[in-house]
């Protein structure tokens, strides 16, 4: 993936407003909307992110020159976000499961 047009681009290769602004954003969004969910509305609600983030970078390679697909796809943007919006989820429900595990040792 290229991006021709971005902010400092003879310091940064890639688009640091995604990467430093907005997928943080929906990566704390994404914790909320499903903390308190089971494995299958969780996997339901990842559709809600991947699946418009997939059909909007599709339509803005195809309309903009604000990144390029060399060896990229739609489905590798839904892939990718995918995994990475389960890696934090699971970070997040392993981080809740110690936290009631310390919760547990303290009253007893």
């Amino acid at each position: 993936m290229e991006y021709p047009v971005r902010p400092f681009p003879k310091i940064f290769k890639t688009n640091i407003i995604y990467d430093i602004l907005f997928f943080p954003i929906l990566s704390v969004i994404w914790v909320k909307i499903s903390y308190n969910d089971k494995f299958s509305k969780i996997l339901l609600k990842s559709l809600i992110f991947s699946v418009p983030m997939s059909i909007g970078q599709w339509i803005m390679e195809k309309n903009t020159r604000l990144f390029k697909w060399n060896k990229w796809s739609p489905f590798h943007t839904f892939a990718s976000v995918n995994f990475t919006l389960f890696t934090i989820r699971g970070f997040v429900g392993l981080l809740k499961q110690i936290d009631q595990f310390k919760g547990k040792q303290n009253i007893t």
